[in-house]
């Protein structure tokens, strides 16, 4: 597996597993209709954020991720991702390698630390991973996130000093 820069021409293989995850309306917070334009520009962030692809030797693109500050001026110094991961590719690997990739281009820029703003407490998967890499949860916001099936759960807040 290869992480590099995504570009342009990454979107349309993007898009389909992109949709797939956010209309099903289980991990992330994003709009369940968000049309292919908005997302390609929700997604495709200006620098210093950075966005990049998980591909096999084929070149076939498993899995995304976004990494961006947390937050503006005085709270700059912490970085925040968001990953995807083609379903259809589970279970590989990806998810940990694009995790540990953010880590990795955190600390090579400055940031003091990694946080993540609302991760799905049923996501129990990623919460897994993201430990398992060193992420703690500080906080959950009780009844966060509006689940399709499991109703109103809690978001947590986890973070990973650097």
């Amino acid at each position: 597996m290869l992480i590099r820069e995504a570009t342009s021409e990454d979107w349309p293989a993007i898009w389909p597993f992109f949709h797939t995850i956010v209309s099903a309306g289980e991990t992330l917070t994003y709009p369940l209709d968000l049309g292919q334009e908005d997302a390609e520009g929700w997604w495709f962030v200006p620098a210093p954020s950075r966005v990049v692809v998980a591909v096999d030797e084929a070149g076939t693109v498993l899995g995304t991720a976004k990494m961006n500050r947390n937050h503006m001026g005085n709270g700059s110094h912490i970085a925040s991702a968001t990953y995807m991961v083609d379903p259809a590719h589970s279970g590989r690997g990806v998810g940990r390698a694009l995790c540990q990739y953010s880590v990795d281009w955190a600390r090579a820029e400055g940031y003091r630390a990694m946080q993540f703003n609302a991760v799905v407490e049923t996501n129990t998967h990623a919460v897994k991973l993201y430990q398992s890499i060193g992420f703690d949860v500080i906080g959950t916001l009780p009844e966060g996130f509006n689940h399709p099936t499991e109703g109103y759960v809690g978001v947590h807040i986890m973070h990973k000093a650097l």
